[in-house]
């Protein structure tokens, strides 16, 4: 693995009287794609919503960039370089997609060279530039909550569940959008159900089981071993071609 852009170290969280996460030891490689996977409840939202500070940490600690972040506030760690896309996408259906891009700009007027790198890794956005975002498709509110993420270079991507719910051939339009940002070595954490599409882009992999990580390694070895799949998930890889 390459050098952490991130380190979680023994981190617990709690959500109102429910402990949730139990000490994560968790580390994501600098111009990654890592893949955190687990049962549901196994609190992988959760490690999530705690690196961007929305949950807080009682004991343990957060560290990016070599800084440690554990007390910081949820924009402060945004203005450090790390965007979050939660499952909900984050959009505002009112507002077109051109309104929804100005507004998660922090840095004046969007650059156009940007914007055609993210129009040519979702050409809906392009074509429905004026539109309210409310009147997107679930994989085109997908793209735009992605690309809101990404508007302004970002040194750490999170991403919640991005195919839950989206037809394949969707599905398979956003893996080549990981791809291309995979192949800019974007830092990514990325939370998913889906193995196929988890085994496509992973290089390292982390799964989580009651609030612990109890697997890292990378997706190569995962991949190729049904016995530690069926331990760790409950079913392999392969049956999910």
């Amino acid at each position: 693995m390459s050098e952490p852009i991130l380190t979680l170290t023994g981190v617990h969280a709690d959500i109102d009287q429910y402990h949730i996460l139990h000490g994560i030891e968790l580390q994501v490689p600098r111009g990654e794609l890592t893949v955190l996977l687990g049962r549901n409840g196994a609190g992988k939202s959760t490690t999530l919503r705690t690196i961007m500070g929305l949950t807080k940490v009682p004991r343990g600690s957060v560290t990016f960039n070599g800084k440690e972040i554990t007390s910081w506030s949820t924009s402060r760690i945004a203005r450090a370089g790390i965007a979050f896309v939660p499952e909900n996408m984050g959009i505002f259906g009112q507002l077109t997609v051109r309104e929804n891009l100005v507004l998660a700009g922090t840095h004046g007027p969007l650059d156009q060279s940007r914007l055609d790198w993210l129009f040519d890794l979702f050409p809906p956005l392009k074509k429905f530039w004026d539109r309210p975002a409310g009147n997107l498709s679930g994989g085109q509110k997908q793209m735009l909550a992605i690309a809101r993420a990404m508007v302004e270079p970002r040194d750490l991507l999170l991403v919640d569940e991005p195919t839950k719910g989206l037809a394949p051939a969707i599905i398979d339009d956003l893996a080549t959008a990981f791809e291309e940002l995979k192949a800019r070595e974007v830092s990514i954490l990325l939370v998913e159900q889906n193995f196929s599409f988890s085994r496509r882009l992973g290089q390292t992999v982390a799964v989580m089981n009651d609030g612990q990580v109890v697997h890292s390694g990378t997706m190569a070895e995962l991949a190729q071993d049904s016995t530690l799949q069926q331990d760790l998930l409950g079913l392999g890889l392969g049956a999910h071609q």
